[in-house]
């Protein structure tokens, strides 16, 4: 009885552990991330992030995110970006994004694990793609230093909106 019973959580447990997965990827249209060589963003340096879009995603609304990591070496509270969007038909769209990372105290804000801080930015709330095609997204800082210390990743996201 109490081997069945053993058994039965285990089997529980997986599944559950499986839906939660499979789950949470259903939401996930896009998600890709740049790595900054040496830890060191060039301010020439792009991080590019190519998207597909096919004609039965601009039926949809989406959230896109900006995520950052960066080492707690990262000198300044906050991160400012200059995020380009090239659409399918050639057109573009600029945009530019302050990133708060610590609060008044200096504390970090975003979830923090040994030497790395990871945040979530938002940049669009339920957006459409207007056209379908190859969509490109340009991110570099811009921030005064040339090459900023303390920047590992950076990465896009695209979320489908929940229904």
């Amino acid at each position: 009885m109490m081997k069945h019973l053993l058994k039965s959580i285990k089997y529980g447990m997986f599944t559950a552990i499986v839906a939660t997965m499979v789950s949470c990827d259903l939401s996930v249209f896009y998600n890709d991330n740049y790595t900054i060589k040496d830890k060191v963003w060039a301010i020439d340096d792009k991080a590019v992030f190519d998207v597909d879009v096919d004609k039965e995603d601009i039926s949809n609304s989406y959230n896109f995110f900006v995520d950052l990591r960066n080492t707690k070496d990262y000198p300044y509270s906050n991160a400012f970006l200059f995020i380009k969007t090239i659409f399918p038909d050639g057109g573009y769209a600029l945009d530019t994004m302050e990133c708060p990372l610590t609060e008044a105290s200096g504390k970090w804000l975003g979830k923090v694990s040994s030497n790395h801080v990871d945040n979530r930015f938002y940049l669009r709330k339920n957006t459409i793609f207007p056209q379908e095609g190859l969509y490109r997204f340009e991110i570099t800082h811009a921030l005064r230093d040339t090459n900023v210390v303390g920047i590992e990743h950076i990465g896009l996201r695209i979320e489908y909106m929940e229904q």
